[in-house]
């Protein structure tokens, strides 16, 4: 794979401000995509699919099986650069002081779309609000596909996250890195890494970055340490982690952490 600082797809983390919406022009290779092991013929194979689904469909619809509720696969489109894993971005927002179960928790979070490729991340991203322009109590997550961002869902519950408490104004430029170093595969700790979360508060936000296994120190700290590295951390910030069991015990996501510098 060629890594031209002209042709990469993902920016690097950058100093100072720039354009939010300038993103699809932005050179450098830091950020690119570890593509799937092998894409090739997948083209010509998905053109393949679509005419059988296109002579099937008549019958699909008469039929109408149980499965119609499924929802299609997203694939990456012809001549798209591929991401390692599929990944789903979703919106919460809700009252603060209201006590949320998880019940009415899941009932909240709204699915914005999933995507496979960079150039689909990019459409996605392009459209939607930056954290920094966010009010009230809301949260953007970013995982991948299949996992919910919920402290019960099974690739989540055995797992904790990294957590960095932002004074206003950062939120928008640190969300960003964390998520396109996520997608381009910088953390290199295999399939550990679960999602990400940006979380507007009044006072303060909040991005926390989430692990399968909270239990695996050399894995947490790999990810700690590949953290400060992306957001380009000053030595001395403060970076707490949390398990989702004891999320569950207390129900909060940012009280009694355990903090490290």
């Amino acid at each position: 794979m060629s890594h031209g600082a002209a042709h990469s797809p993902f920016p690097p983390a950058r100093p100072g401000p720039a354009p939010w919406r300038e993103a699809s022009r932005w050179d450098g290779p830091a950020f690119w995509p570890r593509l799937k092991d092998d894409d090739s013929g997948d083209h010509d194979q998905n053109e393949e699919n679509n005419t059988q689904k296109d002579s099937e469909k008549e019958k699909n619809d008469r039929e109408k099986p149980q499965s119609t509720t499924k929802r299609k696969a997203v694939v990456p489109g012809p001549a798209e650069h591929p991401l390692q894993y599929n990944y789903t971005f979703w919106y919460s927002r809700r009252t603060p002081g209201r006590p949320t179960s998880s019940q009415s928790y899941e009932q909240n979070i709204k699915q914005i779309g999933t995507f496979a490729s960079v150039e689909q991340f990019w459409r996605f991203y392009s459209h939607m609000v930056r954290p920094g322009d966010l009010t009230g109590h809301s949260d953007f997550h970013l995982f991948k596909e299949g996992i919910k961002p919920m402290w019960e869902d099974d690739a989540n519950k055995n797992g904790g996250k990294w957590i960095i408490r932002l004074r206003k104004g950062l939120a928008s430029r640190c969300w960003e890195n964390l998520i396109l170093a996520m997608l381009g595969e910088q953390f290199m700790v295999g399939e550990e890494i679960c999602g990400a979360v940006v979380s507007v508060r009044f006072q303060e936000d909040i991005i926390s970055i989430w692990n399968k296994t909270a239990s695996d120190q050399a894995t947490t700290a790999r990810i700690r340490d590949t953290l400060r590295r992306v957001l380009n951390l000053p030595p001395n910030t403060i970076m707490e982690y949390k398990t989702h069991t004891d999320s569950i015990k207390d129900n909060s996501s940012f009280r009694n952490t355990k903090i490290t510098l």
